[in-house]
């Protein structure tokens, strides 16, 4: 019963990740960004893991639960990246490096302010504080894990990510003549 539990749930997080996907390509216009703000989620895959151990939790329903806030947490917080980074390079005419210079000065406070605010909230679940901690303790320890790796990663990652993916784009818009 559990394999069958984790494998529907493991098919219920790919088609989330592929619902996003379809929302970022409507928001943007562009199939390549998309992938670039996608390319944090799994920055946050290992955090959750670090945490779960290091709270002596298990993988379970809860855990579960907690990639599933943590999906929609990261994804924000490289949406909040990207689209600065956009915004910048298409109405203020930076260049790419820039531009993403830019993005990460004035858009690291308010990941940072929404990954503090989420810790704060989880962290007396994760310690095990109020009711039912058995199974509150283990989504709280995977989202404080992810959100911390996710958050010192993607200010990195992201930004390496957006130029690789740019540069694809680029290629992919010449060889095909969309230029």
């Amino acid at each position: 019963i559990m394999a069958e539990l984790f494998s529907g749930f493991t098919l219920a997080m790919l088609t989330g990740i592929l619902c996003v996907y379809c929302v970022l390509l409507l928001l943007f216009r562009d199939p390549f960004q998309p992938l670039t703000i996608l390319s944090a989620v799994p920055l946050s895959i290992g955090g959750a893991f670090i945490a779960l151990l290091g709270f002596g939790s298990e993988l379970g329903i809860p855990a579960m639960i907690g990639f599933v806030m943590l999906l929609g947490i990261v994804t924000k917080n490289s949406i909040l990246l990207v689209e600065y980074a956009i915004l910048g390079m298409r109405e203020h005419g930076l260049t790419e490096h820039d531009a993403l210079i830019d993005a990460c000065r004035k858009r690291a406070r308010p990941i940072l302010m929404t990954t503090i605010a989420m810790v704060a909230g989880m962290l007396p679940l994760a310690l095990g504080f109020g009711g039912d901690a058995s199974f509150r303790r283990p989504m709280a320890a995977a989202v404080i894990g992810g959100l911390i790796t996710s958050t010192a990663l993607s200010l990195l990652v992201v930004p390496v990510v957006f130029v690789y993916v740019s540069r694809l784009e680029s290629r992919v818009r010449r060889l095909f003549g969309m230029a």
